[in-house]
């Protein structure tokens, strides 16, 4: 499925799903970029980044109920906690961290997901963003917005996580880096 279901007009957010046939089952993934928001006081923005959270709850929520193996992954555009920014006080007023947008994100997953990386760490300072400004990356000035949620089918089968980030330091790298999972298909 390309495009997130539940609005046919909605040209701005980027989501694709496939199902892949294991001998163990099916294995959904979900890859998104959720709405930036910003700037909050743009109204229409902001209230789009809210309305793409709710629908993007209400499709985990069906697929969830079809006990697959799912990893919902991608750019959430969300800081979750403090831990989750190198100077979270300088995020206070980005939609990125906003208690609405940082609430729904909790929404989506105590609909029974967990999210890969905070399962292997809760170690401060692991970001997977750092901005092309102001020596962010030389700095480690980064946020972690990039996540993979596991339905607890996909979680029965997960043995790893981990953070590319010597990506960052390539030569015309993006200013995000990828995150890895290991999912176990061979044996439960």
């Amino acid at each position: 499925i390309r495009g997130l279901p539940g609005d046919d007009t909605d040209e701005q957010a980027r989501f694709i799903e496939g199902v892949f046939s294991t001998d163990k089952g099916a294995l959904r993934v979900a890859s998104l970029y959720l709405p930036n928001g910003n700037p909050i006081d743009d109204e229409k923005k902001f209230s789009y980044k809210l309305s793409w959270m709710a629908r993007l709850e209400r499709w985990a929520e069906e697929r969830l109920a079809l006990e697959e193996a799912l990893v919902l992954a991608g750019d959430y555009n969300v800081i979750p906690e403090p831990i989750d920014a190198k100077f979270p006080e300088n995020w206070l007023g980005d939609a990125l961290f906003q208690p609405q947008t940082r609430q729904a994100f909790r929404r989506l997953k105590n609909l029974g997901f967990t999210e890969a990386v905070r399962a292997v760490t809760d170690s401060p300072d692991i970001f997977t963003f750092w901005d092309y400004q102001a020596g962010a990356w030389q700095k480690n000035n980064g946020i972690r917005i990039d996540h993979l949620l596991l339905s607890p089918e996909a979680a029965n089968r997960f043995s790893s996580a981990s953070i590319e980030k010597h990506v960052r330091a390539w030569e015309k790298p993006s200013d995000h880096v990828p995150v890895a999972i290991e999912l176990g298909f061979a044996q439960i």
